[in-house]
């Protein structure tokens, strides 16, 4: 089972990125700037720590989550898709007139059960 998934625009919009800058990390801190908004870096430039929580790939790229933003989340999926318009971020994707977003939904029984969380 999986907490995290890709929408087909967004996973299009991810591999252009992949090209162009190489190993890529997905990191969602809910700290400033856009807030909760996933944020796309080079993989060397941002710096993970033991309150980063990995959550899955992504086309081959490492989604993580800080710690507290976990808390609020990990009663959910999370699904990345994409949206024309600038955020307020570093991310990847802003030069493109584009910007990363999630759907989530909450898990399923069997879901939390997989993930022991109940």
């Amino acid at each position: 089972m999986e907490r995290v998934a890709i929408t087909e625009e967004a996973s299009k919009v991810l591999e252009q990125l992949k090209a162009k800058h190489g190993e890529l990390i997905f990191h969602q801190s809910g700290g400033c700037c856009d807030g909760s908004a996933p944020m796309l870096f080079e993989k060397n430039d941002m710096y993970l720590d033991e309150s980063d929580i990995f959550l899955g790939t992504l086309n081959g790229v490492n989604f993580y989550m800080n710690q507290d933003q976990f808390e609020y989340w990990k009663h959910t999926h999370l699904t990345v898709d994409v949206t024309e318009g600038r955020g307020a971020s570093f991310s990847l994707e802003i030069p493109l007139g584009l910007r990363f977003l999630i759907h989530s939904r909450l898990l399923t029984n069997e879901e939390e059960a997989f993930f022991n969380l109940k």
